[in-house]
């Protein structure tokens, strides 16, 4: 059986507000089939250095184009709280390693409800005053 297929293709710093910094994970999903597949749901826990800093799941995000490979854009929202336990990973290299478990429930005709998992782990890269300058 063929089934979909998914890749984060990055994760940057969208937002940076009063309440804390949203996250943004590009993921790229491919649909093998003619027809367009419902999201039932995305899933998400968001790790840095160890501790899940984040969790939380998008209820209804939309369909997988048919044939096609669709783009998802997955926010993740940290508060400042968390982030300032972080400091001695931020201090040790100036980015914040991560781990990113995604789960995508979709549902297939026929077989129904399928998690499509999806991992990766990285560094974002923080700004400096030179990238302002």
């Amino acid at each position: 059986m063929r089934k979909p297929e998914a890749s984060i293709k990055g994760v940057n710093i969208n937002h940076v507000r009063r309440d804390g910094v949203e996250y943004g994970a590009k993921v790229a999903v491919t649909n093998p089939y003619s027809q367009s597949i419902p999201i039932c749901e995305i899933s998400f826990v968001f790790k840095s250095d160890g501790r899940e800093i984040a969790r939380g799941t998008i209820p209804d995000p939309g369909s997988l184009k048919g044939n096609d490979t669709t783009m998802l854009d997955v926010p993740v929202k940290v508060p400042h709280s968390v982030l300032v336990s972080l400091v001695k990973d931020i201090c040790r290299d100036w980015d914040i390693d991560y781990e990113l478990d995604l789960g995508l429930i979709i549902d297939l005709p026929v077989f129904g409800n399928i998690t499509i998992p999806v991992n990766q782990k990285g560094e974002i890269k923080l700004p400096t005053l030179k990238d302002f300058f």
